[in-house]
C-alpha cells in the first residue's frame, strides 16, 4: 500500500529549502517520528519533490529543516535530458521507486565498500567515502508499520549517508582531517562566491 501512496507522490509537492553546510540544523541529533499523521506524509511528498528536482537520490528531513529521524530515498529513477526545438531543455523523470524510511536502526553492518559520494547540502563535492558493504536495518513506513531491509551496494551507501544526517554527520566529516579540511575551504569559497 505504501508504494502505491508513494507513487502518486513522484512529481507533486512543493520545492523545499535545502540548507546546506555547514548550517546548524545539519549538526544537530535529530529526534524519533512519534506521529504518523497527515503532516508527516506531506512533508514526506515535498521531500520526495525537492530530491527529484535537485536531483539527488536521497535526502533526509535535517537537510530541509525538520529534525526528525526519517529520509526519502529513490536510487533507481531515470532522468533524461530532453532538448526541445527552440532549444529549450527539461529533463523527463522515470521509472520511480521511491521510499520513506523513518526511524532507522541498523542491526549489522559488515564487509566494506568504497564509493563517491556527494551530498544536496554541499553542492559540488564529490568524494570517495568509506562505507559497510552490507547492511541490515529496522525501519517504520510512514504509516508506522515496522519493516526490515537486507542491502547492498548503492543502496547500503544511500542508507548510510543518509542515516547519518539524522546523527548530524555530513559525509566530508568521514573523510580525512586533512582532506576534510580542504573540502571544507573549498566548499565556503564556492559558497561565498555565490553570494
Amino acid at each position: 500500500m505504501e508504494n502505491n501512496f508513494l507513487e502518486n507522490y513522484k512529481l507533486e509537492g512543493e520545492k523545499l529549502e535545502i540548507f546546506t553546510y555547514p548550517a546548524p540544523i545539519l549538526k544537530q541529533i535529530a529526534k524519533p517520528v512519534t506521529e504518523f499523521n497527515e503532516d508527516l506524509r506531506t512533508l514526506i511528498k515535498n521531500m520526495l519533490f525537492t530530491m527529484y528536482h535537485a536531483p539527488g537520490i536521497g535526502l533526509a528531513a535535517p537537510q530541509v529543516g525538520a529534525s526528525i529521524r526519517m529520509f526519502v530515498l529513490d536510487i533507481w529513477f531515470d532522468r533524461e535530458k530532453i532538448t526541445h526545438a527552440d532549444g529549450s531543455e527539461e529533463y523527463r523523470l522515470s521509472e520511480f521507486s521511491p521510499m520513506a524510511i523513518i526511524n532507522p536502526i541498523f542491526k549489522s553492518k559488515t564487509g566494506e565498500i568504497i564509493h563517491e559520494e556527494g551530498c544536496l547540502s554541499v553542492p559540488g563535492i564529490y568524494e570517495d567515502v568509506k562505507r559497510a558493504e552490507l547492511v541490515s536495518i529496522e525501519f517504520q513506513d510512514m504509516f508506522g508499520n515496522h519493516h526490515e531491509l537486507d542491502a547492498d551496494e548503492l543502496l547500503s551507501v544511500c542508507l548510510q549517508h543518509e542515516n547519518d544526517h539524522l546523527d548530524g554527520i555530513v559525509f566530508i566529516e568521514r573523510l580525512s582531517f586533512l582532506k576534510k579540511q580542504l573540502l571544507e575551504k573549498k566548499f565556503l569559497k564556492q559558497k561565498l562566491k555565490k553570494k
